[in-house]
């Protein structure tokens, strides 16, 4: 399993970031931050869905109710997202929160920066540096002339500086756009010059198609030159989409093994069974199975044990029949088109 052993290993509550542990999934809660029921109700959905760090915005002091609500029916870890009033990251630390994201840009000056370390520090929990693109320093956007990587990275460098400043070192970065290449640009340059674990995500991502595949460019082309230690797939959508959306994507890339594998041919003329129906209610069936298995779904003999010969176990169809294979050998034929998922459950079941 990738592990990123270059940078700072931070501890998030139960959990780990960075310097050699397994990439983690994110995501946020999207419920009004008043709604204490609602919140906890969907917390405990994205923990269900294999969530490792959840993230709450804390707009008023109010909200630390719906903080404290969460973290008491939670196992996972809780972050606080916190915007432009500095005392409600002090507030949410003295709450017991296990990490505060705090956007250097709105949070004010040196001495709020101080007090938030300096609060951090006493209960030894993490600060996540988030620098959007849509929210730099004036100063730096006068001397870049717009938010480009360079001048993202030069902000997230100079609050970690900042940090630094007042003896804090218990850091995570992100770099955060909209726009897929230029997150992607400035995660590689933060990469050279950052020791700290690397939070990455394409923010206001879009819908759920579009979210998905931007997300998947720009996270996925990121980790695989071993950069990033933690993401979050950003979707106007329901976060439990975000992080089914992560998951797979560490699953695709091989850096997350738990739960099935699934490769499918996608059909061609020689295709004599419905292959679409059939992989998506194998999806569907096999969701909740948690072994460390790749299962082929493919439409004949040819895309069967022939190219997916490196497939634990398979189906691959006939005329109206099909045939399941094991380790690219040939266990049963003939099987009748409405039995190959039958026939494969209790194959799967076995091992």
């Amino acid at each position: 399993m990738y592990t990123n052993k270059t940078t700072k290993k931070i501890a998030v509550g139960n959990t780990f970031i960075g310097g050699g542990s397994n990439i983690t999934v994110q995501s946020m809660l999207s419920v009004p931050a008043h709604d204490i029921e609602g919140n906890v109700k969907q917390a405990l959905e994205l923990e269900k869905a294999g969530c490792d760090i959840i993230r709450v915005s804390v707009p008023d002091i109010q909200t630390l109710d719906t903080l404290y609500a969460i973290k008491e029916n939670i196992k996972v870890p809780l972050v606080a997202d916190i915007h432009f009033d500095w005392r409600l990251a002090v507030e949410s630390i003295n709450a017991g929160v296990d990490k505060v994201r705090i956007n250097p840009g709105n949070i004010g000056d040196e001495e709020n920066i101080k007090a938030v370390a300096g609060a951090a520090n006493k209960k030894n929990i993490p600060i996540r540096i988030g620098v959007n693109s849509g929210s730099l320093e004036k100063e730096i956007l006068a001397r870049y002339g717009s938010p480009t990587p360079e001048a993202m990275v030069e902000s997230g460098l100079y609050h970690i500086s900042l940090l630094q400043k007042y003896d804090f070192d218990n850091i995570v970065l992100s770099l955060k756009s909209s726009d897929t290449k230029k997150m992607y640009d400035a995660y590689v340059l933060a990469a050279e010059k950052c020791p700290y674990p690397l939070h990455l995500g394409v923010t206001e991502a879009g819908t759920e198609n579009m979210g998905v595949i931007k997300s998947a460019a720009g996270i996925g082309g990121l980790l695989l030159r071993e950069i990033g230690d933690t993401i979050r797939i950003s979707l106007t959508d329901d976060p439990v989409k975000e992080v089914r959306a992560a998951i797979s994507l560490l699953k695709a890339l091989n850096l997350r093994k738990s739960g099935i594998k699934f490769v499918s041919c996608p059909t061609c003329g020689r295709t004599s069974i419905d292959l679409i129906a059939i992989a998506k209610e194998a999806e569907k069936r096999f969701k909740n199975i948690d072994k460390d298995i790749t299962v082929a779904i493919m439409g004949c003999v040819v895309n069967g044990p022939g190219e997916a010969r490196e497939a634990d176990i398979g189906i691959a169809g006939g005329k109206n029949c099909g045939i399941l294979f094991k380790n690219g050998k040939i266990l049963y034929k003939n099987i009748a088109e409405e039995k190959l998922l039958d026939v494969l459950e209790k194959e799967i079941e076995k091992m």
